[in-house]
């Protein structure tokens, strides 16, 4: 047996969907907004997981320009049909609308880190499609929604064969079953003589929970098991919440598991805050002598530490094509990603040369300032995954802003309305009002401190600092506190007060927030897109 600690996938890693070929296991998540497009981690032991590589070319034309926050790549699922990889997706347009605006689509590839064919475009009911390979047939499964008015935005899971060849639908599309709680996140398996189905049950907050159906047909009708399989619903003391979304699978020597996303909250006067997004989990699954999936430890709720079987020996066979010696495959895939690879990450589109420049000053990350921080269409923006409670980030800058239009800087960022960014910029002479004076001569430059949240923005603090030299800047988390700082002679020191982290959360604001928060570096120019800034020595710790 392997003790794993959960999350095994910590900070934004949500909607794992889990899929065993050979001896390695690979989960594959939602990005959203982000790229790189739907990241997956491998593991040998389902405790120690990487980074594998990622669906490159999943957005239709390599850019998810203008999807709202919170939109884009939803609930991958990935699955192995003892040949090759497959990925059914959607990207999901328009967020907390009648409309999700779906364009569902399948990519296959012989290696999760090698080429994927085009993504062609397939029935597109809602998100959170999967696919089920059985008996050579495979089955399209989907979420609907009802727009209309007095509709069900989650009204029933249904199922459309599909020719394997063609992706084209055969026959017509079935409803499985319909629920009175909200359901989602469909995947099916065959174990003696039934088809289960696994769902996502009661929406992706506090509420989440992992419920089971079956049926001797995989058309149906399907019954509904009467208690959940996993939730953390009933019980907010549990250090895992949101426990929800969930796909089984079977390990070589035929014992199951688990995977499902949770969160990590962050008790806060305001309530609960999630920060670090939902993550990835793995819980061990026993059957009981009715034929359900039930936690072996009793009840429902999941465990921060679980035994789960070790591969037995020999190992079996590797998926064809893998690399003799994995282990040594992992730094080759970091590598062939660039320097800009993961764990960076951007908004909307891939980073490019043309804003991201690492070859211009050797050790050093050029950026070209674009729109501004709030644009869902070209921020210059690099950007790493918190993924503890306790973190820092720190970087030295060099630039020579000479408008208040530009600037560049250190950014905590969740989305568009909820980011804090300590930023050198121009400023008018103290006591100079502020009057848009771009086009003066003089001022000054400064480190400006910005919170944004969905009410409002404001400055924080103002910091005149050399215009001709470069300045490190950083900030220290902890739990729902961020203290933004910068060096000056060799010393650190405070840049305003103490600031609320817990804004940057799932559970912050009155819109619907899915990914995590970011600790990055940025720069902006409004009027030109001219303007540059230099960045070495990025870190960010987190413990």
């Amino acid at each position: 047996m392997t003790l794993l600690h959960n999350p095994v996938i910590r900070g934004f890693a949500p909607d794992p969907s889990l899929v065993r070929a050979g001896d390695w296991y690979y989960v594959a998540t939602s990005s959203f907004e982000w790229f790189p497009t739907i990241p997956v981690h491998r593991s040998r032991d389902l405790a120690h997981w990487q980074y594998a590589g990622h669906v490159r070319g999943a957005a239709p034309g390599d850019s998810l320009a203008g999807v709202p926050d919170s939109g884009g790549i939803w609930a991958p699922s990935l699955s192995w049909d003892g040949e090759r990889f497959w990925v059914v997706y959607s990207v999901v347009r328009s967020v907390g609308t009648p409309y999700f605006d779906t364009d569902t689509y399948v990519s296959t590839a012989a290696e999760v880190s090698g080429r994927w064919t085009t993504p062609q475009r397939v029935g597109s009911h809602g998100f959170d499609p999967a696919l089920f390979h059985h008996e050579g047939r495979l089955w399209l499964l989907n979420l609907q929604n009802d727009h209309r008015p007095g509709g069900r935005r989650f009204a029933g899971i249904v199922l459309t064969e599909l020719d394997r060849k063609t992706l084209n639908p055969v026959g017509g599309t079935h409803l499985l079953l319909q629920h009175e709680r909200l359901v989602e996140g469909p995947k099916l398996l065959w174990r003696d003589g039934w088809y289960y189905l696994v769902l996502a049950e009661g929406g992706t907050g506090f509420e989440h929970g992992v419920r089971v159906a079956r049926a001797r047909a995989v058309t149906g009708p399907y019954e509904l098991d009467e208690r959940p399989l996993l939730t953390s619903r009933d019980d907010p003391s549990l250090p895992l919440q949101k426990a929800g979304h969930g796909e089984l699978v079977r390990t070589p020597g035929g014992d199951w598991v688990l995977s499902h996303l949770t969160a990590r909250p962050v008790r806060t006067p305001e309530g609960p805050r999630c920060t670090l997004g939902r993550e990835t989990a793995v819980q061990a699954v026993a059957w009981d002598e009715d034929g359900w999936p039930r936690m072996p430890h009793g009840g429902w709720h999941p465990a921060v530490e679980v035994d789960v079987p070790t591969h037995p020996e020999p190992l079996p066979p590797r998926p064809t094509g893998s690399d003799p010696e994995p282990e040594r495959l992992l730094p080759r895939l970091a590598a062939s990603e660039g320097p800009l690879g993961w764990p960076w990450s951007t908004l909307r589109a891939a980073p490019d040369p043309s804003w991201a420049d690492t070859t211009s000053r050797p050790g050093w990350i050029r950026l070209r300032g674009r729109h501004g921080p709030e644009s869902r269409w070209a921020h210059s923006l690099l950007a790493q995954r918190i993924t503890e409670h306790r973190a820092e980030a720190e970087v030295t800058a060099e630039a020579r802003p000479d408008t208040f239009t530009q600037a560049a800087g250190l950014v905590l960022r969740y989305n568009a309305e909820a980011y804090l960014s300590l930023d050198l910029t121009w400023a008018e002479h103290e006591g100079e009002g502020q009057r848009g004076q771009q086009w003066r001569a003089g001022g000054r430059t400064v480190l400006r401190l910005v919170e944004r949240d969905e009410a409002s923005t404001r400055t924080v603090a103002v910091v005149d600092v050399d215009a001709d030299a470069p300045v490190t800047l950083g900030v220290t988390v902890d739990g729902a506190e961020a203290r933004f700082w910068c060096v000056r002679g060799g010393v650190r020191t405070p840049v305003g007060e103490p600031l609320d982290f817990g804004r940057l959360s799932d559970d912050h604001g009155s819109k619907l927030r899915f990914t995590g928060s970011m600790a990055g570096i940025h720069a902006v120019d409004l009027v030109d897109a001219e303007f540059t800034a230099d960045f070495t020595g990025f870190r960010l710790v987190c413990w």
